[in-house]
């Protein structure tokens, strides 16, 4: 493995002790926070692996419902989350899952609100880095480390250049990209990491092109 700097094998500034149980955790949260667009009234957290084992001593629990509530890894509010989000009136719950997942640091996060719920499944790979496996059951590959677009979209031909287009008309670089499908011709999941922000006027615009359900943007 390449490390780019000597945070990437340190880990972020944050609430300790670990930063693949507690960053990782919090990170997780986060983009959860961020792709659902506002604070839930309820969070289920299901967690697998070391994360069940050890979550209540390494403050995985803490740091992921900190994540939901949109605080960052040095956020010094992550140690009282559980008791910020109970003065929300945001209902918590964890379950401690038996089953054997690819990784051993695995979560899956399920918020909501009357108006709609999410659901996702990170992984915490170490030195507070993440990915994200999977969105409301689409599979995709999101790091969390860098700004992203998450397009939903009709299996079409043409929806892919489309958005590709756009971003390059706005010189914006594509780092990685990823498309997920649950059935041909069904409904479909860009996952695209970008090197810079995205403006809210690409977003408006990527809304616009044909066969384009909807656009959420993650920032760095």
């Amino acid at each position: 493995m390449k490390y780019r700097s000597v945070f990437d094998i340190i880990g972020p500034v944050m609430i300790g002790p670990s930063s693949s149980h507690t960053a990782g955790a919090a990170r997780i949260g986060r983009v959860a926070r961020s792709l659902f667009g506002r604070e839930p009234k309820w969070a289920a957290v299901s967690f697998y692996g070391s994360f069940a084992k050890t979550y209540r001593g390494h403050g995985t629990d803490v740091a992921i419902i900190g994540g939901i509530l949109d605080f960052d890894t040095f956020d010094e509010r992550i140690k009282t989350s559980l008791q910020l989000a109970d003065a929300a009136g945001m209902k918590v719950t964890f379950t401690e899952e038996d089953a054997v997942m690819d990784h051993p640091n695995t979560a899956r996060v399920i918020i909501g609100d009357d108006q709609g719920q999410l659901e996702l499944v990170g992984i915490s790979i170490g030195g507070g880095k993440i990915e994200i496996t999977e969105l409301n059951g689409f599979l995709l590959q999101l790091s969390g480390n860098h700004p992203a677009i998450l397009v939903m979209h009709n299996d079409r031909y043409g929806a892919i250049a489309g958005v590709a287009n756009v971003l390059a008309k706005h010189a914006i670089n594509i780092g990685h990209m990823n498309v997920s499908r649950k059935e041909k011709g069904q409904l479909a999941l860009m996952t695209i990491e970008v090197d810079q922000n995205i403006d809210t006027e690409v977003i408006e615009e990527l809304k616009t092109l044909p066969n384009i359900l909807q656009v959420t943007k993650i920032a760095e």
